[in-house]
């Protein structure tokens, strides 16, 4: 089995200078928790939804907000994306790729051909989702 097995193939992808609110809401509309950064649609990056938990600050439409709070919504995707993000091809073997989840701490893989556009994303969840539909 390869990673074309089980990759979600539509993949929403934002550049570089999208702003936070506006990935954040792709990822909350969609239900997804990592959105592929791109620069003239190849692959410069990958924004979790962990990464805008961790760069938006919690006092948004509080009581308590600051200016300084709103100016976290200011920040582009590269500012907050992890750069250079380990991929795999559409002919990676589902072991490699589990290999990867467990060597280093990293929830999903773009999937990315030769000129390095995305064409797929597999997360933990797909092979989670794929192991149980196998049984």
């Amino acid at each position: 089995m390869k990673a074309q097995d089980i990759m979600v193939k539509n993949v929403i992808c934002v550049e570089m200078d999208e702003r936070l609110p506006n990935i954040r809401k792709i990822m909350e509309t969609n239900g997804f928790h990592h959105i592929p950064v791109t620069e003239k649609g190849k692959l410069v990056g990958i924004i979790s939804d962990r990464d805008l938990l961790r760069l938006i600050s919690p006092f948004i439409n509080k009581v308590s907000e600051q200016p300084r709070d709103l100016d976290t919504l200011n920040r582009a995707a590269h500012q907050a994306m992890t750069r250079q993000p380990i991929t795999v091809k559409a002919d990676t073997s589902i072991e490699d790729i589990i290999a990867w989840f467990k060597r280093v701490d990293i929830s999903c893989l773009p999937v990315v051909d030769d000129e390095h556009n995305v064409i797929g994303i597999i997360s933990w969840r797909d092979l989670i989702n794929h192991a149980t539909f196998k049984s």
